[in-house]
């Protein structure tokens, strides 16, 4: 028995020398150890989104004398076209959504604004007095956006599309001595659509947050108030005159904004 236990124990010693001199004939690794790898996270477009903008509206609407014959016989009394427009605060709220492939993005966008933009003139020659005003209380748009990525965040975009709003535009006129005295008045208050076009480029802060700087004209068409006689006396004594005023609506707006995407 004592035989036996000491061959086999031979014999293990045996096989693990065998393993022992095997690894030992393996070959050695030589070189470093490779770096981890590292994947970048790139920002991505697509996605809904909604937000907030402030900035500066530039108005540039004028009232532009188209008169009956007898009224623009007047000549010098009249003005040939009165400024109404006024730059002022502009600010609102947009939603929208894009979609990236590559380095573009494919978007739509919609917003709507309050704008601080009423003004009025008044031209006195003589016994002429002749006033128009302009407001514009919100303007609306809905655009199409197509950007560009040059590098990860940070996106160039054009836009265009629908805009529409509410002009309000009114003309007055008034007589006094030695003319009979007259009173001519008409306005007009309604929405009107048009179009806009325009850029920006926007950078996204975080994951979720994105700023934007942005730039747009818009054009809502010309419209004309006719201003009649306001009374049975003016009527008697300017058989057929009646003041007309041809309105420009457009404008410009620059303007910051922040949006969430979702």
């Amino acid at each position: 028995m004592k035989n036996y236990l000491l061959g086999g124990a031979a014999a293990l010693i045996g096989l693990m020398g065998a393993g022992v001199a095997g690894a030992a004939d393996l070959p050695a690794r030589t070189g470093p150890v490779p770096a981890p790898v590292m994947y970048s996270t790139m920002f991505s477009w697509t996605g809904f989104y909604a937000g907030v903008n402030a900035g500066y509206h530039f108005h540039d609407n004028k009232a532009t004398t188209t008169g009956t014959p007898a009224f623009v016989a007047l000549g010098p009394l009249v003005p040939g076209s009165l400024a109404t427009g006024k730059d002022g605060f502009i600010g609102g709220g947009q939603i929208g959504y894009n979609y990236q492939f590559g380095a573009v993005v494919a978007g739509v966008e919609a917003d709507l604004q309050y704008v601080d933009g009423k003004r009025a003139t008044v031209f006195t020659n003589g016994p002429v007095a002749t006033g128009a005003g302009s407001g514009l209380e919100y303007l609306g748009t809905v655009r199409a956006r197509l950007g560009y990525v040059p590098m990860d965040r940070l996106m160039i975009y054009v836009t265009g599309g629908l805009a529409y709003g509410n002009p309000q535009n009114t003309a007055v006129v008034t007589t006094v001595a030695p003319l009979p005295a007259g009173l001519w008045a008409g306005s007009s208050d309604n929405t009107r659509f048009g179009y806009t076009i325009g850029g920006g480029v926007e950078y996204a802060l975080t994951n979720n947050w994105t700023a934007k700087v942005e730039y747009l004209y818009y054009d809502l068409g010309r419209q004309s108030v006719t201003a009649g006689p306001v009374n049975a006396a003016t009527a008697a004594a300017f058989p057929g005159v009646a003041y007309q005023a041809r309105f420009q609506n457009n404008g410009s707006i620059v303007r910051g904004g922040v949006n969430y995407k979702f």
